[in-house]
């Protein structure tokens, strides 16, 4: 008999927490209709994506309700930002972390479309800019939101502007 794999689209998940990924082919483990917690750290929930994300070590991650405002924060995002969870829980994503453009985050929201290799600044709790490159993705659950990853540019001089970088990566998918 041939094997004729998944009826459908296989669910991919990562932990804002860890990074962890699954795929989780019932996706609700078969029992409720709750999301999914992570097995890997114990965090509540994982955020569903379309297709298998591979985030560097270093990238940080920050989920957001449907008004951009934070719900969790996972590794990396204070080392990143230097400010710890509860000083941006509930707060405005963009107004927060000062993002140069919140286009990105904007286009992600209202369009529900991936927003990957954005180059932007932040303004770290010391008040320093440091260039990132974002990756936004929308939520696909009744809830909205978004799930933003904050990755460190390498190699941009201190007084270098993401805008100043002639390379631009910038796509939806």
């Amino acid at each position: 008999m041939p094997c004729r794999g998944y009826p459908g689209r296989v669910p991919y998940y990562i932990c804002p927490r860890c990074k962890e990924r699954s795929v989780d082919i019932d996706a609700h483990e078969g029992f409720s209709t709750q999301a999914p917690a992570c097995r890997h750290c114990g965090f509540g929930f994982l955020f569903e994506l379309l297709d298998d994300y591979y985030p560097a070590p270093d990238t940080g991650m920050v989920v957001t309700d449907q008004d951009r405002r934070v719900l969790a924060i996972g590794r990396g995002v204070f080392e990143l930002t230097g400010f710890p969870e509860a000083d941006l829980m509930g707060r405005d994503l963009v107004e927060a972390l000062q993002l140069s453009d919140p286009k990105p985050v904007e286009l992600a929201r209202e369009w529900g479309v991936r927003r990957l290799g954005e180059r932007l600044s932040i303004r770290t709790r010391g008040g320093h800019e440091k260039p990132v490159v974002a990756d936004v993705f929308p939520a696909y659950d009744a809830d909205g939101g978004l799930l933003v990853a904050l990755t460190p540019r390498r190699g941009i001089a201190d007084n270098e502007t993401p805008e100043s970088d002639s390379k631009t990566e910038s796509g939806s998918g």
